[in-house]
């Protein structure tokens, strides 16, 4: 049987700074004879040594918006990393940082006051005051705005100007989570003149951002490039960037992603196609390297008034899977099946008790006799389940068809829906683009180091919320979670949360997978892990030798 702290050993997420060995592997060992391949997670890769006129990142598809109030996924994330900040900082070791707010503090459990860095320069040369910070906080509350995080805010009763450098965020209830989220999305400062004069164009390549970071937006062709330039006055001068320029390209084929990489026609990329990971670790052409990940991939329920309304179909089709095998196929073989939605990973904020967490939880089993018992006494035999699928990644069509195999073997009738890579990126953000399906393959990640962020998308009425589950029991634990500011004291409310979300499965757990990233033989310096989605990783790439 594999313990909680066999997942730690294999996985070796991010709960500690620094590398971690997982075995005797290096990032370049190519497993033998169909052996599973062993590996590595470090924070970081070695330091530049130099600087680069530029270098060209691979992206698996186009950013649909910069716009940070609608950022919801890697691509967007990956670009807007680099030009704009946010109040607070993720580290690449899932720390949480001063970031354009030299200090906060929270003076009662109503109250967030935020001090702001000085002399802190906009890309059009501006001035960033408490003006721009109330304007891009409040914008993520307006029902115009549409914002992926709305739902961040939902406590949120006043953000005020309470002097020059100063903003101040009252509360109508305690909400440490939203704190927290300073350091993500929702904690995104742009200038309040530009977002003025953009409007809706804002976030378009009619109205690139403009924003903090250490790079710009220099051009966007849509369906070609995005180039970021150096910024010159950028406020933090250890991040000073070492390349004068970035160009991110959009390949959305996995082996023509993997050619662009073995040709050098991309420097580097994150998220690697699986398929393409064996390939990559012993072409000798650049390096892959794994990261720590908050993410897991999982079985997101998008419908609980069809088949899977009834939880013993739930725990069929999970009995059902083959966890094992699918991570063979859907990962390349590096990963472990997982226990629960969220994460080991997501728990880097209370990494210390995480292990008792995650002993206490059922292993995944695999069995199909009982899996049928099951859809028999639910009287859900031949009944359908439509699962949607994509030429997006490779591994969303690996799991869907062993979604299907496994209904089929226990009398489910699962159906699969090929839709385009656009459509199924935006079955996270518009709720009509889910009608019909009863399952999607997500990839749930926490933005900050405490998995109280993903367990809050169980919420009744949050946007993340897919198949709009609601539980009082699950509702009334998360807002003790949410109320309580001792870091260890909400790790264990988060824990309950995490048993009834096992038992209810609104979601069911598949596998977890450090992050990937490549790096081509001209370029190091990037960060490996999750933390790029906010972290400004672009500022550290430069030349290897």
């Amino acid at each position: 049987m594999r313990t909680s702290r066999t997942a730690a050993l294999l996985l070796c997420t991010a709960l500690a700074a620094g590398a971690t060995a997982c075995s005797g592997a290096t990032d370049r060992d190519t497993p033998k004879g169909g052996a599973t391949p062993s590996w590595q997670v470090t924070a970081t890769s070695p330091a530049a040594k130099g600087s680069l006129d530029s270098f060209t990142w691979s992206l698996y598809a186009e950013p649909y918006t910069l716009d940070y109030a609608l950022a919801f996924d890697y691509p967007p994330n990956t670009v807007l990393a680099n030009v704009c900040e946010q109040l607070l900082r993720i580290t690449p070791d899932m720390k949480i940082e001063p970031g354009l707010a030299e200090k906060w503090e929270r003076p009662d459990d109503r109250t967030l006051v935020y001090d702001l860095r000085s002399g802190v320069k906009f890309h059009d040369g501006t001035t960033m005051t408490a003006d721009d910070v109330v304007a891009s906080l409040k914008r993520q509350m307006d029902p115009a705005t549409g914002s992926a995080w709305g739902s961040a805010f939902k406590n949120v009763a006043s953000i005020d100007k309470t002097g020059p450098l100063q903003v101040t965020v009252k509360l109508n209830k305690p909400d440490v989570l939203l704190a927290e989220l300073m350091a993500a999305s929702p904690g995104t400062i742009e200038s309040a003149a530009s977002l003025a004069k953009a409007g809706k164009d804002y976030g378009t390549p009619a109205a690139n951002p403009n924003c903090t970071g250490p790079f710009s937006v220099a051009e966007w062709k849509q369906g070609e490039s995005i180039t970021l330039a150096r910024f010159g006055d950028y406020w933090d001068s250890a991040l000073a960037p070492k390349s004068e320029k970035v160009v991110f390209t959009f390949v959305e084929d996995p082996a023509a992603r993997a050619n662009a990489f073995l040709t050098g026609t991309a420097d580097g990329g994150y998220l690697l196609p699986s398929s393409s990971l064996d390939q990559l670790r012993g072409s000798g052409k650049g390096r892959l390297l794994y990261g720590p990940n908050t993410a897991a991939a999982d079985l997101a329920v998008l419908d609980f008034k069809g088949t899977l309304a009834d939880l013993k179909v739930r725990k069929a089709l999970s009995l059902a899977l083959d966890r094992k095998g699918i991570i063979k196929a859907a990962a390349g073989g590096i990963g472990v099946p997982a226990k629960a939605p969220a994460a080991r990973g997501a728990w880097a904020l209370t990494g210390d008790r995480a292990d008792a967490y995650y002993k206490e939880l059922p292993d995944p089993a695999y069995d199909l006799a009982a899996a049928k018992k099951l859809i028999e006494e639910a009287g859900a035999k031949g009944k359908k389940v439509t699962m949607v699928t994509s030429s997006l990644a490779p591994e969303i069509s690996v799991v869907a068809n062993a979604v299907q195999a496994a209904g089929r073997q226990i009398g489910l009738d699962v159906q699969l829906k090929a839709v385009a890579p656009e459509a199924y990126s935006s079955i996270f953000v518009d709720p009509n683009a889910r009608k019909g399906l009863d399952l999607v393959v997500t990839n749930g990640y926490d933005n900050t180091p405490d998995p109280l962020e993903f367990y809050q998308y169980l919420r009744t009425g949050d946007f993340g919320n897919y198949g709009n589950w609601s539980n009082p029991e699950y509702d009334a634990a998360f807002d003790k979670a949410n109320a309580e500011p001792d870091a260890a004291a909400r790790a264990d409310l988060t824990a309950e949360l995490q048993r009834i979300a096992v038992r209810e499965l609104p979601i069911i757990p598949l596998y977890e997978a450090p992050y990937t990233v490549y790096l081509g033989e001209r370029i190091t310096g990037a960060i490996t892990g999750i933390a790029q989605l906010y972290y400004p990783w672009a500022a550290t790439v430069g030349a290897a030798g």
